[in-house]
């Protein structure tokens, strides 16, 4: 039974700003009869997500638990500052940067989806109502923006989401001194399949032939395939060109002695007249 017959599929969950398009269009060129099914899930859900076999691996945030899960580190985000559009910041040219001690003094809006600051000290205030009492957390990271559009402080995020949750009126600078977001792929170590190791050479980079997933056989027999006919070409144009090279030479012998002939034939034509014209002189 193919795997087409048997609908097998392979679960990819990805987080919000995770962008996995590139990988999964190499997945669907190399194994088009195993669907691949990419799956939104929030940063904080992928171990359950994975644990409950929803999906088989995921792109998302590091770090993970290293006892349950196996993962290969795939890019850092770099942090930002989103500001209103009135904000002083903002008139910064988009390539100019910022430092946490240009925001010593703002309210920093975390929200309850954040992914920078669960072990690391947040930057600025905590916001706080007129009387001083600190604010309650917004709930999203698109609740966060919303708020920073009315001017009543910052917020600190990888650029993905800053440009996943864009408006008309925030902007963003990159937080030199902030803390990156890692990204990687994380799967169940127990659950390595060979789809898996297919899944990790697609996002290393890995040719077709240094692929040590499923698609590897498949890809080698064709390279084979590939250079048989190659050495079978090579052999008959080999041949060819040989037959053309003795045809060649048979053209240039029948060819010289066809003007052998020709030039007999001119050499007794004036001897013939030399002859008529001594026999009419004796006549």
């Amino acid at each position: 039974m193919t795997s087409e017959q048997a609908g097998e599929r392979f679960r990819l969950a990805y987080v919000p700003g995770a962008t996995p398009g590139k990988w999964a269009a190499v997945w669907r060129e190399r194994l088009p009869d195993v669907e691949l099914e990419l799956v939104q899930v929030e940063a904080a859900d992928v171990p359950a997500t994975l644990g409950s076999g929803d999906a088989d691996a995921a792109i998302g945030r590091l770090p993970v638990d290293k006892e349950v899960y196996s993962a290969i580190p795939l890019y850092e985000e770099t942090p930002v500052v989103c500001v209103s559009r009135d904000h002083l910041l903002a008139a910064l040219a988009d390539d100019e940067t910022v430092t946490s001690a240009d925001i010593a003094d703002d309210p920093v809006w975390v929200p309850g989806d954040d992914v920078l600051f669960a072990d690391r000290p947040v930057p600025g205030t905590v916001p706080a109502g007129p009387d001083g009492t600190p604010l309650e957390r917004v709930a999203t990271t698109a609740d966060a923006v919303a708020t920073v559009a009315a001017n009543v402080g910052v917020a600190v995020l990888p650029m993905s989401l800053a440009r996943l949750h864009r408006r008309k009126d925030v902007t963003y600078r990159v937080l030199v001194d902030g803390p990156t977001a890692p990204v990687g792929l994380v799967w169940p170590t127990e659950r390595t399949t060979d789809l898996v190791e297919e899944l990790i050479g697609i996002v290393r980079g890995r040719t077709v032939n240094s692929s040590r997933g499923r698609g590897a056989p498949a890809a080698a027999e064709k390279v084979g395939r590939g250079r048989g006919a190659s050495k079978g070409e090579d052999k008959k144009a080999g041949h060819s060109a040989a037959a053309a090279q003795r045809d060649g030479r048979g053209k240039q012998a029948r060819g010289a002695k066809g003007r052998g002939r020709g030039a007999a034939q001119r050499g007794s034509g004036p001897r013939s007249g030399s002859t008529g014209q001594k026999k009419g002189k004796r006549r």
